[in-house]
């Protein structure tokens, strides 16, 4: 192959694969050739072309309006093939550590399943504390609990008020909780980015959870510390939620989409 083609083929190959990632970027609706062109500084010919090659690689598919692209299946398929690797417990792990340590204090890592909320690890810190998850494996109705709470109040509007519909009768029956007050918290914690209200549920007890955000700004898991309510003074809030949003973010970053343990969260716990 002459140096020629290969700096051809080599400058085809970063097109496609600028493609793939604008693509990747906006995987919910897909793209508008001109768009898409525009967004990548190439010509639509040359999107045009490239976008063709993908197609017959079976790796970008056309959305039945004709007008605009997507990423395949088989694109998801092939990607799914690393899930196994790099999921959320071996990342968020060291982040516990380094909480608990900072703190002093139980941190805990909870992911959403279904209507529920599921401890999927903790570190404990030194001081006997009572939680509403309780030990790896717990679980409570969303809406209850900071963590809980900050999972809640990054949902899709459409999908968090299903939620609150389906789980009030169950936070009734465990909380001194009407809906006024779930929806009152569930406003503060999107303005503020931290679930710091006392539930009072269990005596001598607080915590505060931040959401782990996935590349849409839509939480699956949650950081959060529990406490004896004397140690988690005003001063304290600021500062843990500040510490606890920063790891959240680390991993946000790391997420991987395919990560089988954010989807079926039972099945990595059995394991």
């Amino acid at each position: 192959m002459s140096e020629n083609t290969k700096s051809s083929v080599n400058t085809s190959l970063t097109k496609a694969i600028q493609i793939l990632k604008g693509l990747a970027a906006h995987s919910r609706d897909g793209m508008r050739l001109i768009d898409l062109a525009r967004e990548l500084d190439l010509s639509q010919p040359s999107a045009h072309r490239l976008l063709k090659s993908l197609i017959s690689e079976g790796l970008v598919e056309q959305i039945n309006d004709k007008k605009s692209y997507r990423l395949s299946l088989d694109f998801f398929c092939i990607a799914a093939q690393t899930r196994q690797r790099d999921g959320i417990l071996d990342f968020a792990r060291p982040a516990l550590l380094r909480l608990s340590a900072t703190f002093n204090d139980t941190v805990f890592l909870l992911v959403r399943n279904g209507f529920d909320v599921v401890c999927l690890d903790r570190v404990e810190g030194p001081f006997p504390i009572r939680s509403f998850t309780g030990d790896i494996g717990g679980k409570v109705p969303l809406g209850i609990g900071q963590g809980s709470i900050a999972i809640l109040a990054f949902l899709p509007e459409e999908e968090r008020e299903a939620i609150i519909r389906f789980n009030m009768p169950r936070i009734l029956d465990r909380a001194a909780i009407d809906e006024v007050d779930l929806r009152i918290m569930i406003d503060s914690v999107r303005q503020t980015g931290a679930a710091h209200m006392n539930f009072e549920m269990i005596e001598g007890m607080a915590g505060l959870g931040v959401p782990v955000l996935d590349q849409n700004g839509v939480a699956v898991a949650a950081l959060s510390i529990g406490t004896l309510a004397s140690r988690l003074t005003e001063q304290r809030q600021r500062t843990i939620a500040d510490l606890l949003q920063k790891e959240a973010a680390l991993i946000s970053s790391k997420l991987n989409p395919l990560d089988p343990t954010l989807r079926y969260p039972s099945q990595a716990l059995s394991r």
